[in-house]
């Protein structure tokens, strides 16, 4: 953990606004676009984050510097997260192809192949249970080692590696499913550079 971060928690501990607006400033990108990546709604990841960051300064207390600061404030959004996923599943009776892609990607008529497999990627993803989902964006999209990942989401190591290759298999089985020439051509690469 980065001293300025343990210094600025400290204070927030203390009551100390101007902190919390630093740790708002540092992690309001992340955590949103985390959020997002998770929800496939930038709104109710607007607003999770929001809710994110009230948790972390009214709760300021009881972190404990034994862990990275960025562990703790993601297992936070991870947890809030969870719980707005299983709402909208006991809530939703839109099918999930109507309510997938909101988040809009940029395509370009000279790269269709390309934006093919982003959106096809996006809707593999979006459709892993978030047993599977948090750990393979934590992973993949964020960058966090395994390690991390386990003790943001209090869960044994094996527990997370388990979770993320399962994942990780089930996004290239509906790959191969959705989009058989794109799977060839990758695998090809694979064989001529090695893995990817």
């Amino acid at each position: 953990m980065r001293m300025d971060e343990q210094e600025l928690v400290r204070r927030i501990q203390q009551g100390d606004e101007m902190a919390f607006t630093e740790i708002v400033r540092m992690y309001k990108d992340k955590i949103v676009n985390y959020l997002c990546q998770l929800t496939g709604d930038y709104q109710l990841a607007v607003e999770l984050s929001q809710e994110t960051f009230m948790r972390v300064y009214f709760k300021a207390n009881r972190y404990k510097p034994f862990a990275p600061f960025s562990s703790w404030i993601y297992a936070i959004a991870s947890n809030l997260a969870k719980t707005e996923i299983k709402k909208m599943r006991k809530v939703s009776t839109v099918p999930l192809e109507l309510i997938q892609n909101r988040i809009p990607i940029e395509r370009s008529s000279s790269d269709n192949s390309d934006s093919e497999l982003t959106a096809e990627l996006r809707k593999a993803l979006n459709s892993l249970h978030p047993r599977y989902k948090i750990p393979v964006i934590l992973k993949d999209i964020e960058g966090f080692s395994q390690e991390e990942i386990a003790e943001i989401l209090k869960k044994p190591l094996g527990t997370i590696k388990a979770r993320i290759s399962r994942g990780r298999n089930y996004i290239k089985k509906e790959l191969e499913r959705s989009c058989p020439k794109i799977t060839f051509m990758m695998e090809k690469e694979e064989k001529e550079y090695g893995r990817v």
